[in-house]
């Protein structure tokens, strides 16, 4: 049985099996192609913390695999409300399931979570740790749709708290990348993330004209402790179609979504925008993954 809990789990010939199994299962994903890989097998999934897109995505892929899935949704309709905790959850459900996938608010629990399973986890998100599953399909995606090994990035917005980003610079290394970082003082990443994987502050009006993506991530305002701080950067960086006048003609924009208002509207109607098309890619990209753990599991 192997887990997935931090992106550091896998190495760089791991990540591009996962990212070529992802491309081989793209029809299935899209409904176009019929694979019963996970005939007889039950997912978990247990969503402490709101989320669409990845428990969903999670859903349709095991379903698309042949599968079926379980969902806790919420701690206030689970035995959590009883006062259960963590690890009799994970040990319990982990008799009921083949794999689970858990999102917990605090950073960790995916991690404590398969120290009392018997099954493996996937972390989908734990506190501001790490996601590795947003991870891979982001690098999917920058595979697909600009490059990967070598890409210059600008990640703006929040990069204190993000953990899609805090796992997204430990991958980025394997592949050589050249990362900005622009975003408020108070939202920098944090420092010993920046000395391990380098990369400079600018401001994105300076390298613009030179990037091959710019990953955009929402100011989360439930991770700031205090509101007046989370109101001092609020809509501090938005990108709209003029600042994108110098861009390359080939730049990309990513967003892990949810957006609020971090880029306009009028942005999604350009060639630039690929982020529904990165929300897409997260159900081939799942799908391998779910592959990858069973087979190991067994």
């Amino acid at each position: 049985m192997k887990h997935l809990i931090s992106i550091e789990d896998l190495s760089k010939s791991d990540i591009e099996r996962i990212l070529n199994l992802a491309e081989y299962l793209i029809p299935v994903a899209e409904g176009k192609k019929r694979m019963e890989i996970m005939r007889g097998k039950i997912l978990a999934n247990l969503f402490f913390e709101p989320s669409t897109r990845t428990r969903m995505s999670f859903e349709v892929a095991m379903k698309r695999l042949g599968g079926e899935v379980v969902n806790l949704t919420s701690q206030e309709a689970s035995s959590i409300a009883k006062g259960e905790n963590l690890a009799d959850t994970i040990r319990v459900i982990s008799g009921y399931a083949d794999v689970i996938v858990i999102r917990h608010s605090l950073e960790g629990a995916a991690k404590f979570a398969a120290e009392n399973s018997s099954v493996p986890v996937i972390n989908a998100g734990d506190g501001a740790g790490q996601h590795p599953t947003q991870t891979l399909l982001d690098l999917f995606t920058l595979r697909r749709e600009a490059k990967l090994e070598n890409v210059k990035i600008a990640l703006v917005g929040d990069l204190k708290y993000s953990r899609t980003v805090h796992s997204l610079v430990k991958a980025l290394k394997l592949y050589n990348a050249k990362i900005y970082y622009v975003c408020p003082d108070t939202l920098m990443l944090p420092e010993e993330l920046v000395e391990e994987v380098g990369g400079e502050r600018v401001a994105l009006e300076d390298i613009i004209s030179e990037v091959d993506a710019i990953y955009v991530t929402r100011i989360q305002k439930e991770r700031f402790p205090d509101e007046e701080e989370y109101r001092k950067v609020a809509g501090s960086y938005v990108i709209t179609s003029k600042i994108l006048e110098n861009a390359k003609e080939d730049l990309i924009i990513m967003h892990p979504l949810p957006r609020v208002d971090e880029i306009t509207f009028d942005v999604d109607k350009t060639k630039h925008a690929v982020y529904y098309k990165q929300a897409f890619y997260g159900v081939p990209v799942r799908m391998a993954i779910l592959c990858e753990v069973v087979e190991w599991s067994n």
